[in-house]
């Protein structure tokens, strides 16, 4: 498995590879292929490391090829774990072991792979990949999801991708001891979009549609204003009314914006997909 974080220990890089420990732990598998268990551990401790991305550096020790490193660290059962950080060997396993053994002995010292997932999506967020943090922040465990720090971060992914309906809900469900200066920054946001989704030009086309309940042109209208500042769900339902009474409504203009509007959303969208299917059900 070719990795930055994986690297065959020999006596050219031995004293490097330790030293790299004083930035991040290195983790030494020693090895040999008389022992079919330590061999066949090497793929599952390759996932592991892949897994830490980068706050974990794996060193494999073949111990029939580096005799003398072996030798140094008192090998005498395969497989061998140890772990070192900061130039120190803090843990250590010897003999086999499942993977769910080392698992539990490096998180003991390093970060849970959630709080690393957390971390990366911490940075894709700093970096304006709000979309990108929002698929890690979407893969954490329901548990850590609850927590109030996730909230908050998935929150500001949701603003920043319009998701406004989904960031309102997790806003109001934040706990008072998260309630800093991020949350109020999210809140203000929030406030800016539900002044800019409803103002004066959407409200006097309400009024309008108020007074002319069966006017379809007005309801097209309304519901493109009502796309231009993500409010879709709302639009796709006023239109949705007269399509469901007549798929020619307009001379088909309301189809036209409906049918804009779900292209869009996309395919992925749970939105579109609910008026796919009520579109569907009337056309087969």
């Amino acid at each position: 498995m070719q990795s930055p974080y994986i690297v065959e220990l020999n006596e050219q890089n031995f004293r490097q590879v330790l030293e790299g420990s004083m930035e991040t732990p290195v983790l030494l598998h020693f090895y040999a292929f008389v022992s079919q268990e330590s061999v066949e551990l090497i793929p599952a401790i390759q996932t592991l490391t892949q897994d830490y991305d980068g706050a974990l550096t794996l060193a494999l020790v073949d111990c029939e090829k580096q005799q003398a490193i072996a030798a140094q660290f008192g090998i005498q059962a395969l497989p061998t774990i140890a772990l070192f950080i900061n130039g120190q060997p803090v843990d250590g396993l010897g003999g086999p072991q499942t993977i769910e053994a080392i698992e539990q002995m490096l998180s003991k010292h390093l970060p849970s792979r959630e709080d690393l997932t957390l971390q990366k999506a911490a940075k894709l967020i700093e970096q304006g990949q709000h979309a990108s943090a929002l698929t890690l922040l979407d893969s954490l465990s329901e548990e850590r999801a609850a927590k109030g720090d996730v909230k908050l971060a998935k929150a500001d992914c949701l603003l920043e991708t319009q998701q406004f309906d989904l960031a309102e809900s997790l806003l109001a469900h934040i706990p008072l001891e998260y309630q800093d200066n991020y949350y109020k920054g999210l809140i203000a946001k929030l406030e800016l979009h539900k002044q800019a989704a409803d103002s004066p030009e959407i409200q006097a086309i309400e009024a309008s549609l108020a007074q002319q309940p069966d006017n379809a042109q007005l309801a097209c209208d309304l519901a493109r204003q009502y796309h231009q500042v993500n409010r879709d769900e709302e639009a796709l339902e006023l239109l949705w009314g007269f399509l469901s009474g007549d798929l020619n409504a307009l001379d088909g203009e309301v189809k036209k914006a409906f049918m804009d509007i779900l292209s869009a959303l996309g395919q992925g969208n749970p939105i579109a997909g609910k008026f796919r299917r009520q579109l569907y059900s009337i056309l087969y």
